[in-house]
């Protein structure tokens, strides 16, 4: 049999990060309905698999090291052992409620697949050592097959959410995923054969790299990581947690390392950073402004931010490589890099800020790594010398002290002034540091300063797993708001005589208005979602009322009277069941109820698990004979109607929906807000007694498949 050439070991290294990458967004889609859909979940598991990653390439290192002939024999036993952990699912560990979110999903992780993502982590260094050592590869630079690697990986991540999420059940994946660990186990084998003993021992003994070095290439990885976590957060906070909108960051992630290390990608570097500065400068400044619909386009700027910030700190990586001597070494600190750039905004920012201060940080580590050149030739002259440093160090002060402007005024920073201070900004291109503090002078001088003021005096906001919640109060349209992301989450009047009035989504207007009005006097009632508690004004004395709500920091916003007081003055006796709502209905101890609302987005993202076929099974499990469903589907981004009226019909159930659109004038304007409710019973009497006068009308069918807990995609009910 001839000796294993560049082509396999090219599709043993291909086919390794293509399972590695594919077992990501899918085991986290598994295990996203045991944590309320939260946008969280992904980071969480972002974070595990880089220190996995990183774990994997500590092994492939020390195995490299060593030399032999055993090297093989020890990752085939590896292998072996990995392979009783087949097929891939996720285990009943346990231990919720005693460690929290993110230790219990880490421990699960760990537990579920943490064997066969290690042995697979360590396959791309590990390949590329024994090419480099091989008997008809010796001599030749390996690093073509890291761009190879991060080809893999992107495959995975394009071929999840088009391919393979919408036309395959969970249990199908999982077990095609297992055979591809097996196949990769014989591609392995075969390239292991021809590997040079001799060859591979004088690889090991490379001359040693500087300290400063290590570090540097430690921070080139980590900013870029850190980044791509953030911009994920934003983006699924607002629309919903799901693989295809979580492979976008890291797909133009991964772009950016199969450019930089690409034949030819050189040239692609070089335009990134002149680029990245002024993206920086243009778009990053804004990121304490984004709100509302800025912060939708801002979101889309910002994944293009990414890819040229990313494309050229990881071309600098690309260009800084050591001889293939080194190789494992690098690849490690490459990793130690990304999981610290990790940890950061899935670790340490949720417990340290109440805002997303980790972004706006890392954009400003950016700005002071970024190899940028000045734009003008005479500036690159004005900067040399010590008197040019020091010249620029006082600039970048000067830029720093104008911003702090902000502090004394009501109004802000003077647009003039910002202006001013973006071009200081844009002359300090090219000075890595003074850049950095000029580019933060500018964020300062365009919001920062305002949110830093809020959060060390305001205590307006609350940030928790599941996302950041503001309370705001408008004195001059006399109401208190509470905010989730970029969208509405509840309000109520200030005025005495209207504080028993609820608003925004369930106005009296609403579908859910009406529904909750007409209710028995006698009514057991389930509300899943607690808001800010708007619905219990609509309790009568005799109504027995139970809210479930997976959030803590929800429930103490809800009931703080200083904030809102709808629990309070309503239903004061209410109860509150805190933790998932699935899982909690699905307890057998839970009552019968007349009118059963599900309620449970948070901003514009939905828990997909609380609106697939099982859920709704669930839910008519728990209505009375004669019980009504009220779902909440008011969304930006995504048209559920076709997904609900799927299910309706699959069920055999009667079901209706409403489409409230107040006045934008008058005295309630800006009090109440569109909102898009669907009623549904297994007792068609009830629904065909909602009158169509109302606004209630039959929903429209459309070819859409309803969502099951193994297989449901959300690309048919985007909003375009």
């Amino acid at each position: 049999m001839p000796l294993p050439g560049r082509g396999l070991f090219v599709l043993t290294v291909f086919t390794g990060s293509f399972l590695l990458f594919l077992v990501q967004p899918m085991f986290a889609r598994i295990a996203l309905p045991a944590l309320g859909g939260a946008p969280g979940v992904w980071t969480v598991a972002m974070l595990f698999y880089q220190a996995a990653l990183l774990a994997g390439y500590v092994y492939a290192h020390l195995l490299t090291r060593r030399g032999g002939k055993w090297q093989p024999w020890v990752h085939f036993a590896l292998f072996g052992a990995a392979a009783l952990t087949l097929p891939i699912g996720m285990r009943d560990i346990g231990g919720y409620e005693a460690v929290g979110p993110t230790l219990w999903l880490l421990a699960l992780l760990t537990v579920s697949i943490g064997p066969v993502f290690f042995l697979v982590a360590a396959q791309a260094p590990l390949m590329q050592s024994w090419f480099a050592a091989g008997e008809r590869t010796h001599g030749q630079d390996p690093y073509f097959l890291y761009a190879a690697s991060n080809a893999g990986s992107l495959a995975a991540l394009a071929a999840y959410p088009l391919l393979i999420e919408p036309y395959f059940p969970v249990d199908v994946q999982r077990f095609g995923w297992s055979a591809g660990f097996l196949l990769l186990a014989a591609l392995t084998f075969f390239a292991s054969r021809g590997v040079h003993p001799e060859k591979r021992d004088a690889l090991a003994a490379g001359a040693p790299i500087p300290r400063r070095r290590y570090v540097y290439w430690g921070a080139l990885a980590a900013i870029p990581s850190g980044l791509m976590l953030s911009t994920t957060t934003f983006l699924t906070m607002d629309i919903v947690a799901v693989p295809l909108l979580w492979v976008i960051p890291l797909g133009l992630y991964l772009l950016s390392y199969i450019v930089a290390y690409a034949e030819g990608g050189a040239i692609f570097v070089r335009q990134a950073r002149f680029i990245a500065p002024l993206l920086l400068l243009g778009v990053g400044s804004y990121a304490f402004l984004a709100d509302g619909v800025l912060a939708l386009l801002f979101a889309m700027a910002g994944l293009i931010l990414l890819f040229y910030v990313a494309l050229a700190l990881h071309g600098e990586l690309a260009a800084t490589r050591p001889p293939p001597a080194q190789l494992t070494a690098y690849y490690l600190t490459i990793s130690v890099g990304g999981m610290i750039g990790g940890l950061f905004p899935a670790v340490v920012a949720p417990s340290a800020f109440d805002w997303t201060y980790e972004y706006p940080i890392l954009l400003i580590g950016a700005a002071a790594l970024l190899p940028a050149t000045p734009l003008l030739k005479w500036l690159a002259a004005l900067w040399q010398g010590p008197r040019g440093r020091q010249a620029a160090w006082t600039l970048a002060l000067v830029l720093l002290a104008l911003s702090t402007v902000a502090l004394g005024s009501s109004e802000g920073t003077p647009t003039w002034l910002r202006v001013g201070i973006g071009i200081g900004a844009v002359i300090l291109i090219g000075m890595r540091l003074p850049f950095a503090l000029a580019f933060t002078a500018l964020l300062l001088s365009m919001g920062g300063w305002t949110t830093v003021v809020q959060s060390v005096t305001t205590g307006q906001r609350t940030r928790s797993f599941f996302g950041i919640y503001t309370v705001t109060t408008d004195r001059d349209q006399g109401v208190r708001r509470l905010e989730h992301g970029t969208t509405l989450h509840g309000l109520q009047s200030l005025e005495p005589g209207n504080r028993r009035t609820p608003l925004g989504y369930y106005s009296d207007t609403s579908g859910a208005g009406r529904v909750f009005a007409a209710a028995a006097a006698d009514a057991k009632i389930g509300v899943v979602g607690l808001g800010v508690g708007s619905l219990s004004c609509y309790a009568k004395p005799a109504q027995d009322w139970t809210f479930y709500e997976i959030d803590p920091a929800i429930v103490r916003i809800a009931r703080d009277e200083s904030r809102f007081t709808y629990l309070s003055s309503c239903t004061p006796d209410a109860r509150i069941v805190l933790g998932d709502a699935r899982l909690s209905l699905a307890r057998k101890d839970k009552p019968k109820y007349d009118l059963l609302a599900i309620d449970a987005f948070s901003s514009d993202a939905i828990p997909q698990h609380l609106m697939t076929i099982e859920a709704f099974q669930l839910y008519g499990q728990r209505l009375a004979t004669d019980g009504v469903l009220m779902v909440h589907i008011s969304n930006r981004f995504l048209n559920l109607e076709p997904v609900v009226s799927a299910i309706t019909e699959e069920l055999g159930w009667q079901a209706r929906i409403m489409d409230d659109r107040p006045s934008e004038e008058g005295p309630s304007a800006g009090l109440t807000t569109r909102s898009i409710w669907v009623a549904m019973s297994p007792d068609a009497s009830r629904i065909e007694a909602l009158p169509e006068a109302q606004g209630w009308r039959p929903l429209e069918r459309h070819n859409v498949s309803a969502w099951r807990d193994d297989f449901g995609s959300i690309v048919s009910v985007l909003r375009y």
